[in-house]
């Protein structure tokens, strides 16, 4: 029982830290990006949004009760990594993120839903193998979170050492990381087999 437990939990974790699906990391990154230490209530609330909608989507899968275009979705993952980057660059140095927190709430968790349903076939190919499907949907998504909020303490320790150490202004360090990210994921949606 336990043994399994721990298997979901990783699969869980290694789903996010997968070196060959960076896409997760990439839209964490632009999504904690803004923020700092002080801020980490609101960072948690809206990995937590990404979390819920990434899982609400493997449930719809796990249940048979959603089929997608799987080109479409691997096309609008970076298209949602894209949207995210381009906001950063705009809002930068913005006092006014915290007013319109409602909206981003719920753009997380509508972008979790897509970045979920990318992850949706394999995932139900796993779960038909288990007995439990609603069990191993939580124990995969504590994974997910683990993994998230490791991913977000690395980005906002970056900023702080940007931030402290080497002088960046937080302006300045929103824009570079954004900045690289929509280098990134350029290609992502240009070579994607979609628009082919």
């Amino acid at each position: 029982m336990l043994d399994n437990f721990w298997f979901n939990v990783k699969y869980g974790i290694n789903h996010v830290l997968d070196l060959n699906g960076y896409d997760h990391v990439l839209f964490l990154m632009v999504l904690a990006v803004p923020y700092v230490f002080k801020d980490w209530k609101r960072v948690l609330l809206l990995v937590s949004m990404f979390t819920l909608g990434h899982t609400l989507s493997l449930v719809f899968a796990a249940y048979g009760l959603v089929s997608v275009n799987g080109k479409l979705v691997e096309f609008l993952i970076p298209v949602t990594i894209l949207i995210a980057a381009i906001y950063n660059v705009f809002t930068a140095g913005k006092k006014d993120r915290s007013t319109k927190i409602g909206l981003l709430f719920f753009t997380t968790l509508f972008f979790g839903l897509v970045h979920g349903l990318g992850f949706a076939r394999e995932f139900k190919m796993f779960s038909n193998e288990s007995e439990n499907k609603l069990i191993l949907l939580l124990e995969f998504a504590l994974g997910i979170e683990i993994a998230q909020v490791i991913i977000v303490f690395v980005v906002l320790f970056l900023g702080f050492l940007c931030q402290t150490i080497f002088r960046f202004s937080r302006r300045d360090w929103v824009m570079v990381l954004s900045a690289v990210v929509i280098g990134l994921v350029i290609p992502m949606i240009i070579q994607n087999d979609f628009l082919l």
